[in-house]
Order: structure tokens, then C-alpha cells, then sequence
């Protein structure tokens, strides 16, 4: 007995043993369902005989390749449980994660293996096409028992993915096989994906954009992926060329990179005649219009925009590619959607601003902590803000969260303040997002110091270096703001988006 989600897949590569399914842009190989199926081999046989089996679960912590949908489909078919995260996961922190959740293997690079005791830990390298360099760590004592071998259902998790919390931890969202399908399929009919496909891979693995709403539903249409280890915008239009990619999903960040980048530019007017890109979808945050249209009239690739989440293992609305409306997410596809008015009621009616509501067979009923405030009569509360419009188009107006999104990262404030309150000299810290015209928002560190007006440059210096070795790249400052005082409400909390605006306009009056 095995899962559909797992038949699809395993169907592919029986179907395709001599054609190329998956390349490793890095490596500059292709492989073929024949490759694939080795190391999927592999990887199933180091697990049997680590006695990891159903219910298991492994972390990732590498660098984007061609390993991951290897390692997807070996743990699925085993009914384990894969976890990815950040490769820029700092030493310290994934001990922290390890030593709270336990994992009964890992997946590392070479750059994370500091700490591991070899007394707890047993470390092998497998002989893997995909992979030469992922070294694979088995937990002695969570592996000391018979392999679990019930077969994998359709409610069993197939993957846990972090997702930015307010309270300053991730949370865990478990995603079952039947949710990562159905996610999947909706991607690939909203998308009008086939066979003919290959889609290019920009986003970290360790994000359900690049998980499922470009591998996985590509995977299941039968098309074809390349996998970079991450974007280049001078070398994106080589790599569309050379691999005639179809289609990428993207963040708004990347879409600006290619329009001022001159190398890019350059390499897309030699090679554009050879250059056959369908569409690109962007996701995270609003196009402006003037940029969505001189991508569309530079490039010759129309944008489609669309709104998804982890919660919901991919996309919930999407833009239909005969009627896209500038500026909104789309229509929902294969989810109901809703919005929690002023009066906490849910309604659909148009023009009605609040909070946007999500449910479907790809939509979370729970966290994988507790964490009911999240859910209502059976449906998910994004914690963004928005409204349907007549024609039950979605428009994203803001976070009623104070999640910071930065080029498709999303950062939570509380884990980076208390990280950096460890420095001696922060009397006072609050981390809030700062427009950005490439990133959408800029992680911003505001500081009380307790030597007001001295050392500033010595202390901003601190913070950024404190950051790149205590944070994953994407929650390091890259700002960092000094004040006297925070504006606070009656029961002393800081007031975030007045804080906000006193630096937008500060900001102003310099210039």
C-alpha cells in the first residue's frame, strides 16, 4: 500500500528511464528517471538500515540541488517525515533545533558538522549521483529500536515546514502526503503546466515555493526541472536559454534585479531570439504596475501574480492568464477563501476589508504546536490584511502580523530581538520592516543603547556582525536605527507601526 502522491511520482521516472527529468544547474547534469531511481535506492537502503521508518523524521540543512526531490520520494515511500531548512542555519542555532525536536537523522553539509559527537552520532557519505558532498548523520540512541515499516497513508506528514511566528519561534507546519498532492495538481492546472514544460528553480529548497509550487507540481505534470543553487540575474537569461526553461516562480525582488541588472540585460537581447518563457509568477508582495509592465514589455514573458503560503503547502489564488487584474493576487483555485470583518464574522461579500481566511484539502487544520488563535470554525486566519473585489478577485493590502517579508523571506521580529539582546550595549530593541524597493521590506534594527549617542558606528558595526553568525542570512539587520526613546501605548508596548513612520519621516527630512 502506498500513496498517490508517491505512485505519480515513482509512475515518472518509469516512465522516463533514458529522459532527462531533473537537472543540477551547479553540477551541469541532467538526470534521467534511471539516475534518479539509483539514488532514491540509495538513500532507501541507508534508511533501512539506520532503522528509520514510518513516522521518522529527517532534517535537511543544505544548499539547493537535484538531492532534494531524491530525498523527498525515498522518505515517502518509507513514510518518513522530511524536514528542510535555512543552509545558512548557524551551528549554534541547529544544535538549539536538534536539542527541542529531536530529529533521528540529518542531512548536513560539510560546513554544519562541527559539535556532532561521534559517541551519539553514527556519520557516513552515501555514493550518491546527485549529491557528492551531503554527509548523513543517524542519532544512535533515537535509532536503537525496529524499523516501524506500517505503510505510509494518504494523512501521513510527508514534510514539516518552518513558517515565521509572532511569538519569535517558527512554527512547524506538517503536511501530509494527500495535501501535498492536492496542492500540486491545483498548481499545475492554474498554471496550464504539461509535459512540455521545464521550470527553473530560483527560491531556496527549504521554502514550499520551490518545494512544491515549482518541483512538485512539475514533477506531477510530468514536466521537467532545473534546480540552481540560487538566483543570479546575471545569469538567469543564460540558464533559461540554455535548458529552455518554460516558466519560473519568483518574488517581486527578482523581477527588479532583472530590470537593472546591465549583465542580464545584455545576455537577454543576444539570446532572446532562442528564449521561449511562457510566464513568470510572482508571489510574496504586489508588483508595482509601472515594473510589472516594463518587465512584460522588456522581456516579452508576461507576470502572473499569486497569493500563497506554507499553511496552505503552495498557492490559494492565482491570476487567470486570460483576465489578470494588476495589483491583485487573483481568484481562488481549489480553495474557499473568505474574510474576517470588524465584527469577527467571516463573509465574501465584495469590498469588505479584513482579515484574509483560508480552508481546503490543502489548507492546515493545525500547527504542529499548539496554536488555536490561528483558527476559526475550520479556517485557517492568514494574519493578512485584504478584500475581494466584485469579480472575486483577492487584493493583499498589508499583515495584521508583524511578520517582516523580505524578498520572499518571511522574519519574525521576536526571534531576531532576542538573539541580538544579547549584546551588552542594547538597552532597548525593536526589529520592524522598513520599505524596500528591491525586497519589499528592510529587516531594521532600532536601538535604545545604554551609551546614548556614543560609539554608534562601532555598536551598528557590532549588530550586522553579531547577526551574520547568531541569525540566518535572511533575519540579519541590514539596517540598523538609533533612538532615545520608543513611542509606546498606555501599557508600555511598543507602538510598531508609529515607530515605523517616525523613520519614514526622518528619512524624508534628511534628504
Amino acid at each position: 500500500m502506498t500513496t498517490k502522491l508517491n505512485q505519480i511520482l515513482q509512475q515518472q521516472l518509469d516512465k522516463h528511464p533514458a529522459d532527462p527529468i531533473i537537472k543540477d544547474e551547479a553540477m551541469g547534469k541532467w538526470f534521467n528517471g534511471a539516475d534518479l531511481q539509483q539514488d532514491i535506492d540509495t538513500f532507501k537502503h541507508a534508511f533501512k538500515a539506520a532503522n528509520l521508518g514510518h513516522g521518522d523524521q529527517i532534517l535537511v540543512c543544505l544548499a539547493n540541488s537535484a538531492v532534494f526531490p531524491v530525498i523527498n520520494q525515498a522518505a515517502w515511500q518509507l513514510g518518513i517525515i522530511v524536514h528542510p531548512i535555512s543552509p545558512s542555519t548557524p551551528i549554534a542555532k541547529l544544535h538549539t533545533d536538534w536539542d527541542e525536536h529531536r530529529y533521528q537523522a540529518m542531512l548536513l553539509a560539510d560546513s554544519l558538522l562541527d559539535g556532532w559527537s561521534d559517541a551519539d552520532w553514527t556519520t557516513s557519505q552515501l555514493d550518491l549521483l546527485t549529491s557528492p558532498q551531503l554527509h548523513f548523520l543517524v542519532n544512535n540512541a533515537l535509532t536503537n529500536h525496529p524499523v516501524d515499516q506500517t505503510p505510509v497513508a494518504e494523512t501521513d506528514l510527508g514534510l514539516i515546514m518552518n513558517t515565521s511566528g509572532t511569538t519569535g519561534e517558527p512554527k512547524r507546519v506538517g503536511l501530509t502526503h494527500e495535501m501535498l498532492l492536492n496542492a500540486a495538481q491545483n498548481d499545475a492546472i492554474s498554471n496550464h503546466m504539461d509535459e512540455n514544460d521545464v521550470a527553473m528553480v530560483t527560491m531556496p529548497m527549504f521554502h514550499i515555493n520551490a518545494q512544491v509550487m515549482t518541483t512538485l507540481s512539475t514533477r506531477v505534470s510530468d514536466g521537467k526541472v532545473l534546480v540552481t543553487q540560487k538566483f543570479s540575474a546575471s545569469h538567469f537569461w543564460q540558464q533559461v536559454h540554455d535548458n529552455h526553461v518554460t516558466w519560473v516562480s519568483v518574488v517581486p525582488t527578482i523581477v527588479s534585479f532583472l530590470l537593472l541588472n546591465e549583465t542580464a540585460n545584455a545576455a537577454y537581447d543576444a539570446l532572446k531570439d532562442d528564449i521561449h518563457l511562457r510566464y513568470i509568477r510572482s508571489s510574496s508582495f504586489a508588483l508595482p504596475e509601472d515594473r510589472l509592465m516594463a518587465f512584460q514589455n522588456r522581456f516579452g514573458a508576461q507576470i502572473i501574480e499569486g497569493y500563497g503560503m506554507t499553511e496552505a503547502s503552495s498557492q490559494c489564488t492565482i491570476n487567470p492568464f486570460d483576465a489578470p487584474k494588476i495589483g491583485s493576487a487573483g481568484k481562488p483555485f481549489g480553495t474557499e477563501l473568505a474574510i474576517l470583518d470588524d465584527n469577527d464574522e467571516l463573509t465574501q461579500e465584495p469590498n469588505v476589508m479584513g482579515e484574509i481566511a483560508i480552508r481546503g484539502n490543502h489548507v492546515i487544520t493545525h500547527y504542529m504546536d499548539p496554536n488555536p488563535e490561528s483558527f476559526k470554525d475550520g479556517w485557517f486566519l492568514t494574519g493578512d490584511l485584504g478584500y475581494l473585489d466584485e469579480d472575486n478577485y483577492l487584493f493583499v493590502k498589508g499583515r495584521k502580523k508583524e511578520i517582516i517579508s523580505r524578498g520572499g523571506e518571511k522574519v519574525a521580529p521576536a526571534a531576531v530581538e532576542n538573539t541580538l539582546n544579547e549584546l551588552d550595549f542594547i538597552e532597548q530593541l525593536a526589529v520592524i520592516g522598513m520599505p524596500d524597493d528591491l525586497y519589499g521590506e528592510e529587516v531594521t534594527a532600532v536601538v535604545v543603547s545604554t551609551t546614548p549617542g556614543l560609539n554608534e558606528d562601532d555598536q551598528r558595526q557590532a549588530i550586522f556582525d553579531y547577526g551574520k553568525t547568531h541569525l540566518a542570512k535572511f533575519e540579519t539587520p541590514t539596517r540598523v536605527e538609533f533612538l532615545r526613546e520608543f513611542p509606546r501605548n498606555i501599557t508600555g508596548k511598543i507602538l510598531r507601526p508609529q515607530l515605523r513612520d517616525q523613520l519614514m519621516m526622518a528619512g524624508n527630512l534628511e534628504r
